[in-house]
């Protein structure tokens, strides 16, 4: 039944209009020929050569290519890229979906473009990716900046049928999420109650407006103050409370264990993840959940209805080794 319901949500998704609001990272992947390693003449040190550099979309980035997989047919990006190699690289990497609009996501010089650069070992047996070297901003973004990315938010509140908006920085207003576009989304969220507006932050979640928050069960027990969510009964309890606070619904992933979520009137779910069918990886897992569930919402799906497609593409996801990966409308109903 939730396949055949899948299909007559996913028919709508070509006339939705979503707006991802957040950190776009580049995920720039190093692959290493291990077999042609070498030693520095200089410092003595090993040589690792680079065979082929892939650059991807990470964090907001990556929900944006998951959304343009699904077929969505309007997407509306805000936020920012420095003006340096990696941020022409990411542009590059965004005009290759056609989808998405990005008349909200200037080039701003001063600022770093937000990277993952992650080194990966071609070995026999399957890549394996060494320590990862970040780019970051460690500065607060520019009060000018700020502002400019709020008022987008507001100029789209109205115009679109879903919000996401992704905090991938470790430090409070060094993103694109800083208080003025907070509370812009919660001024969206009052004036349009029943519009799903997915939050999700690598940080906290701790003073972000009333929206449909999404977290991991470490972040729910962060933000709720319980020690342990590891019983069923309780989590479920924990979440319920939580949505019927916000008077939005809450999605709660648990990696292997599934997701749960609850409705403003209490109501709680638990569906729980696919079996792996071998070798995973869970790079990206998160950002097809956000996005999946975002895209259901807005389709009209039900929050049960959500969490079961945000599994099955999750699932397709983890079985991607060594990218960033998305999972299209035919992956995802393969696996329902």
């Amino acid at each position: 039944m939730i396949k055949m319901r899948f299909e007559r949500l996913s028919a709508r998704y070509a006339g939705l209009r979503v707006a991802v609001v957040g950190d776009v990272c580049l995920d720039r992947y190093l692959e290493i020929d291990p077999a042609r390693e070498e030693t520095s003449l200089e410092t003595g040190l090993p040589v690792h050569n680079v065979v082929r550099v892939r650059d991807q979309l990470g964090g907001a980035g990556n929900v944006v290519a998951n959304l343009a997989a699904l077929g969505i047919g309007h997407i509306d990006l805000v936020g920012y890229c420095g003006d340096d190699g990696e941020g022409y690289q990411m542009r590059r990497a965004l005009s290759h979906l056609s989808v998405v609009c990005t008349d909200s996501f200037p080039c701003v010089p001063g600022r770093r473009t937000f990277t993952y650069c992650k080194p990966i070992v071609l070995e026999e047996q399957g890549p394996r990716e060494r320590s990862r070297l970040d780019i970051k901003n460690d500065t607060p973004t520019p009060s000018w900046l700020s502002q400019r990315l709020a008022a987008s938010v507001a100029k789209l509140g109205d115009c679109v049928d879903a919000i996401i908006a992704l905090e991938q920085t470790d430090r409070a207003e060094t993103g694109v999420l800083t208080h003025a576009v907070r509370a812009e989304l919660g001024a969206v969220a009052r004036r349009r109650p029943t519009m799903p507006i997915l939050a999700d932050s690598r940080r906290s979640l701790r003073d972000f407006p009333q929206l449909n928050f999404k977290m991991n069960g470490a972040e729910l027990a962060s933000l709720m103050g319980v020690k342990d969510v590891s019983n069923g009964r309780v989590l479920r309890s924990v979440v319920a409370e939580w949505a019927q606070s916000q008077s939005r619904s809450t999605f709660v992933t648990l990696s292997g264990s599934g997701i749960v979520a609850a409705d403003p009137d209490g109501t709680s779910y638990h569906v729980p993840a696919l079996p792996p069918r071998g070798r995973i990886d869970v790079v990206g897992a998160g950002d097809s959940v956000t996005a999946n569930v975002a895209a259901a919402l807005a389709a009209g799906a039900a929050t049960a209805e959500a969490c079961h497609i945000a599994m099955a593409a999750a699932s397709h996801i983890i079985h991607q080794i060594g990218t960033t990966g998305v999972a299209s409308v035919e992956d995802i109903s393969a696996l329902l």
